[in-house]
């Protein structure tokens, strides 16, 4: 049953990604994006955070942003340059470095009475078997994430909600915000770190979407 409702999520996130190529009929999501910066040029991750393990010398990248359709998305603003990011971090046994980059995305994009902060970037230390999830815990606490793990907010930043759909106005349609899953001071659970890949915006839609039915 989970599976036929999962794939009903997709199918249907698809549709709203399909809708991009219409303007007045496309849904917008407010959401964080998650970023490759592999060779100093930042793609849409293959994976998630949760399951993407950086090496020693990578550079992962979060884009707060509001899209409709994952090729329209607005990159990390900064280079994704490991060497400006890591310059002052050596190598030590045991660890990898990763250089991580988060974008809080501009005032257009902001929630309501928010205001998006400053670019933050930073070298992370983290274990040779962590996630990028994991180095972006080490750098930007506190994360918060929602009930089914979706990543919602970065340096406690949106204060509340997640993977809100944006009317044309460009406010939120009302949602009962995300709370943060136990441990999401520590990064969370890794498994439930979502987003990444070509289908982030789709996953965001589905993840709301199987909120809505679970509550139902």
């Amino acid at each position: 049953m989970r599976r036929s409702r999962w794939a009903g999520a997709l199918a249907l996130a698809g549709a709203v990604t399909a809708l991009g190529a219409g303007p007045a009929q496309a849904q917008e999501y407010r959401y964080w994006s998650f970023w490759d910066g592999a060779g100093g040029t930042w793609a849409y991750a293959t994976q998630g955070p949760a399951t993407l393990r950086p090496a020693d010398g990578a550079v992962a990248g979060f884009r707060f942003t509001v899209s409709a359709e994952s090729s329209a998305v607005d990159r990390p603003r900064a280079a994704a340059d490991f060497g400006k990011l890591c310059s002052g971090t050596p190598q030590k046994s045991g660890t990898k470095r990763v250089g991580v980059v988060v974008d809080f995305g501009s005032a257009a994009d902001a929630p309501g009475g928010e205001r998006p902060p400053r670019e933050r970037t930073a070298c992370a230390r983290v274990p040779e078997d962590a996630s990028a999830g994991e180095a972006l815990a080490a750098v930007a606490k506190p994360l918060r994430y929602d009930a089914q793990g979706l990543l919602c907010g970065v340096a406690g930043y949106p204060e509340a909600g997640c993977a809100e759909q944006v009317s044309g106005s460009g406010r939120s349609e009302p949602k009962a915000s995300g709370k943060p899953s136990a441990g999401a001071d520590g990064g969370g659970p890794s498994a439930g770190l979502l987003g990444g890949g070509a289908a982030v915006v789709v996953l965001g839609a589905a993840a709301v979407w199987q909120a809505r039915r679970r509550r139902g």
